[in-house]
């Protein structure tokens, strides 16, 4: 099997997780600068097979758009455009980055590492990818 890969999308950074070949466990990747996203990728994909990636949908507890909406859906339309063979799906992101915070708590991560927004990115992009796996059917 391939892996499935997930993007925590930011203006600034983007945080990734990514699943195992068997597609059971999701481990926190990295976090990069948004702007070196696409080469990423680019670069991951040579060396690894994936065969899905999912991105985090920023919705409000309406359902409406945030501010950030419009930012995850032009990536989107950029990510398939450049990568035309890898499924891509939007998976919703809310309280991701809260539930991060929490898990570094229970983790007994320090406040100083709990302040480094690159870790929050990771790990939310990282229970984003646990959910998706939990709830596929």
């Amino acid at each position: 099997m391939a892996r499935i890969i997930c993007i925590d999308y930011g203006a600034k950074r983007s945080g990734i997780a990514v699943t195992d070949p068997l597609q059971i466990i999701a481990t926190a990747l990295t976090t990069i600068n948004t702007s070196n996203l696409l080469a990423f990728l680019q670069n991951y994909f040579t060396q690894e097979e994936v065969e899905l990636i999912l991105v985090g949908e920023p919705l409000g507890l309406n359902d409406e758009a945030t501010h950030a909406t419009p930012l995850v859906y032009a990536f989107v339309k950029n990510l398939k455009k450049q990568f035309p063979l890898i499924p891509v799906k939007l998976y919703d992101e809310r309280f991701s980055s809260k539930m991060a915070v929490q898990a570094m708590i229970e983790m007994g991560m320090k406040k100083k590492e709990r302040k480094i927004k690159g870790n929050i990115d990771q790990i939310a992009a990282t229970i984003m990818l646990q959910e998706y796996l939990a709830n596929k059917t």
